[in-house]
């Protein structure tokens, strides 16, 4: 078996060694009738593919088409920016490419291929092909138009002061929302295509002189590295790029909010942009941005703080409070004070299961509850996530299978589990380990559990950066935006953490003043 399993992974390594075959390359002919056989049988003669020949030229007239799939193009562009100019053509020589491009044809966006291999692609992903009788060489007119949805508030982060607008399914949709906020040439969009089949269109997006270039670089070699069928979905570019796969904390942040993606941007930090998904990754990411919201930079500064901390304690609670619970009614009675123990005792007196089994159960049921409230329309999944939650709580309780205070403590992590979405999966693991730990070893286990986890965030890196800074390490300059926010006009520096390369981000003497008593002005 050893034997086998040592030439198995030989075999894999020679193969991975081996030189990759260059895909050969299709030169295109001048025989129109043959490039238009190709193409067609390339795209396997689909219903949707619309090949459309005509003649060009009065006296010497020549036979053209194009290729163009149905529902990807604008067909009113097609027809008055296209097909009207070449057919009212009445040059007495013969008509070129050179001649339609420089003269007829009136379109933003051509470009000149020689290659089959090009010249599918370029129709795979809207463009219209121009081919003539002749010419060993084609035109790609950019006509691309297809039915999207509309620019609208994201569900999954709300905010109460602020933009509205969300990222969309449409990649140059979402670019054209962060041009309208960075209007500054040094914003760049460098796209590539990953996946075999599916060619998706990936755009690496990031300022240039504000991020730094090693990590630029690092992004690009990460994404160029990924050699996969297919990429539907920025989700699918995560877990090939992510740092710590088998942790349960996210190495990569992601939002649907232009403004939130280009704050991150003038950070210096770089975005992926995945066509066909509005999600919109960030990295580096670290662990304190969970905490953050837009609403924090828009509210005053003591409101501000004071939600942040709400957040922080909401996901400490969502974490500990089962296992706490657990702990202090198995192992740790004599912490609790005396009337809260005889309530907790009459109210669980006659059920069958120990504290930590009611936990994990009625924390499985609420994870149900949950993800059906997820899954379900709208109306009816709010309807079961509500009624279901108050029926099986009072059922449960009313027949003496948990006690009372096992659905306080579930109900409070259920909520407190909301405030911080971003860490969401996290919070649902480490919730389970850790009432596992208390219910064996109590308080104990609680105290291991955390230096654990520390230690396995002091240990994390998103793309070079540590997962924790500026906590640990410590960076002072960079905790104006940790526990507290500081006020807006003493952030003058780019996080030093990120190591941008312009570490200046505003003037620094810009506080608000007073004017001085008695200088009025004048009147008359």
């Amino acid at each position: 078996m050893i034997r086998y399993l040592a030439k198995l992974f030989n075999a894999l390594a020679k193969r991975q060694r081996s030189p990759v075959k260059q895909s050969s390359v299709t030169k295109l002919d001048s025989g129109l009738t043959h490039n238009l056989k190709h193409i067609m049988d390339e795209l396997g003669n689909g219903s949707d593919v619309v090949n459309r020949q005509f003649l060009i030229g009065r006296s010497a007239p020549v036979l053209a088409g194009v290729i163009f799939i149905d529902g990807l193009v604008d067909q009113e562009m097609i027809n008055d920016n296209i097909l009207q100019p070449l057919l009212r053509i009445e040059l007495e020589r013969p008509v070129d490419l050179d001649v339609l491009e420089k003269s007829f044809l009136a379109v933003g966006g051509l470009k000149r291929v020689e290659t089959m291999e090009t010249l599918v692609e370029g129709v795979l992903t809207g463009d219209t092909a121009l081919l003539i009788d002749g010419q060993p060489s084609a035109l790609l007119l950019s006509t691309k138009k297809w039915e999207q949805r509309g620019i609208s508030e994201p569900d999954t982060e709300v905010i109460v002061k602020g933009a509205r607008d969300g990222f969309t399914e449409t990649l140059r949709t979402n670019t054209a929302l962060l041009r309208r906020r960075i209007e500054h040439p040094a914003l760049r969009f460098d796209t590539m295509k990953i996946g075999k089949k599916t060619r998706t269109e990936i755009c690496v997006a990031y300022i240039q002189g504000v991020a730094e270039d090693k990590l630029v670089e690092e992004v690009k070699k990460r994404l160029r590295r990924i050699d996969t069928a297919g990429i539907l979905s920025t989700e699918s570019i995560d877990q090939f790029i992510d740092d710590a796969p088998f942790s349960p904390f996210a190495t990569v942040g992601y939002t649907e909010r232009p403004d939130v993606c280009a704050a991150k941007l003038m950070e210096g930090r770089v975005a992926i942009i995945v066509d066909g998904t509005p999600v919109v990754h960030t990295v580096p990411f670290l662990f304190w941005e969970s905490f953050q919201s837009p609403d924090d930079y828009n509210f005053r500064l003591f409101y501000a703080n004071t939600m942040r901390w709400i957040r922080y304690l909401a996901f400490f609670t969502s974490v500990l409070l089962p296992g706490v619970y657990v702990a202090l009614s198995s192992y740790h009675q004599e912490l609790i004070p005396t009337n809260l123990l005889i309530s907790m005792a009459a109210a669980t007196e006659g059920t069958p299961f120990p504290a930590v089994v009611e936990a994990l159960g009625m924390g499985v049921v609420f994870e149900i509850l949950r993800e059906a409230g997820i899954r379900l329309p709208r109306p009816v999944g709010q309807a079961v996530s509500i009624v279901g939650a108050l029926v099986i709580g009072e059922a449960t309780v009313t027949a003496g299978l948990v006690g009372a205070p096992v659905v306080i403590v579930v109900a409070l992590t259920a909520i407190a589990s909301f405030l911080v979405p971003s860490q969401v999966e996290s919070a649902a693991f480490l919730r389970v380990v850790f009432t596992c730990l208390a219910g064996v070893f109590g308080a104990l286990g609680i105290i291991n559990g955390l230096i654990f986890v520390y230690i396995h965030l002091a240990s994390l890196r998103s793309f070079g950066v540590p997962f924790l800074a500026p906590v640990a390490p410590i960076v002072p300059a960079d905790l104006k935006d940790v526990a507290v926010r500081v006020p807006i006009w003493m952030m003058w520096t780019r996080p030093k953490s990120i190591d941008s390369p312009d570490r200046i981000r505003q003037a620094m003497r810009i506080r608000p003043e007073v004017p001085e008593e008695g200088h009025d002005d004048d009147r008359s």
